[in-house]
């Protein structure tokens, strides 16, 4: 296991941080009248949620073979983004690395914090350049690493060599985000927490899970800095219907599966079908649920699709004349390849 000090890392005010305690979070059991919480007692929605999610974790540390008390419930990934830099990055002070293009929350939650975020540029087959890195490393204020793999919006994971060059030589807190994970050929970094005590693994119930008007992310780590989270949390962060909806979803594991896979099948048909259209100069390989494809003019291609009620995202501003495509059903494919295959007929044609 790597040597790594925690207190090293959280921010001072944060150590003596006494979080909040709830009228729940003082009560174990079952009881027949809640005087509590000061709850209207009419209703069947009036009573405050589990404050610690514990039925979510208890299911959530079966599937991914990992302790309970290793898991954070936040309300999406970005309450798990922004509570790290509010734990382990001083405002005004500290800074965040992370390597773009990427995920832009990163940015948006170090700006609202007043975090310096560094933003290295990717090589031209996406990957990190660990020969930039060693300036990075040494820096002392330097308290968060962001890696999005697979990443988003240009759908490849990163090289297995790079990220344990980075968990190795890095003092401070690397986040994994693997929003896109359960897509992906490659295994979770869960499996690398009991090595690594400086890592953090974040995913979410918004993608392959089919959640994503819930608003439930999930971050493992050590137990430490698990708890740290929890103090730092707002006391009831995920609401009771938000919970059951969850845990409506991991009660059908197989139903799960069987979508996941529906979605892998149509993204390998689409790209089969998107080679043959003239229009498409590049379609970049993905291990997502989304295509990033490069076109003659990006913004004349969203706008056009846009004017068919075919909404898609342009990536031009990251990634020069580059279309992000997210996987739909048969029938939203087959209309996004209509409508491409109609442009590119057109241009053909002039």
């Amino acid at each position: 296991m790597k040597e790594f000090n925690l207190n090293n890392s959280i921010r001072t005010n944060i150590q003596k941080l006494k979080g909040y305690s709830s009228a729940r979070d003082e009560f174990k059991g079952e009881a027949e009248v809640y005087l509590d919480a000061n709850e209207n007692p009419f209703g069947t929605l009036n009573r405050y949620p589990d404050p610690k999610q514990t039925e979510i974790k208890d299911r959530l540390a079966v599937l991914k073979n990992i302790a309970s008390n290793q898991i954070f419930i936040g309300n999406g990934s970005d309450e798990v983004i922004d509570i790290a830099f509010r734990i382990f990055c001083e405002p005004g002070k500290d800074k965040v690395l992370t390597f773009v293009p990427s995920y832009g929350m990163y940015n948006v939650s170090a700006t609202i914090n007043n975090i310096e975020l560094i933003e290295e540029p990717l090589t031209p087959d996406f990957q990190i350049d660990t020969k930039k890195l060693s300036p990075y490393l040494k820096d002392e204020a330097l308290k968060l690493i962001f890696i999005c793999s697979p990443n988003n919006p240009t759908g490849n994971c990163f090289e297995e060599d790079t990220i344990a060059y980075i968990l190795e030589k890095f003092k401070g807190i690397v986040i994994i985000d693997e929003a896109y994970i359960d897509f992906s050929t490659r295994a979770s970094y869960i499996e690398k927490l009991a090595a690594f005590p400086n890592l953090i693994i974040s995913q979410t119930f918004s993608k392959a899970w089919g959640l994503a008007g819930v608003r439930v992310g999930v971050a493992y780590a050590n137990s430490a800095i698990i708890e740290v989270y929890n103090k730092v949390k707002p006391p009831y962060n995920i609401s009771t219907l938000n919970q059951q909806a969850v845990l409506t979803k991991l009660d059908n594991l197989a139903q799960f599966e069987i979508e996941k896979n529906i979605i892998i099948n149509q993204k390998e048909r689409l790209v089969k079908q998107l080679e043959g259209i003239e229009l498409i100069k590049k379609i970049y390989p993905s291990e997502a649920n989304f295509i990033l494809i490069e076109v003659p003019d990006a913004t004349e291609i969203y706008n056009q699709l846009v004017s068919q009620k075919i909404i898609t995202r342009n990536r031009h501003s990251v990634v020069k004349n580059c279309i992000r495509l997210t996987i739909g059903s048969e029938t939203e494919n087959r209309r996004l390849l209509n409508a491409l295959q109609f442009m590119s007929a057109k241009v053909s044609n002039v």
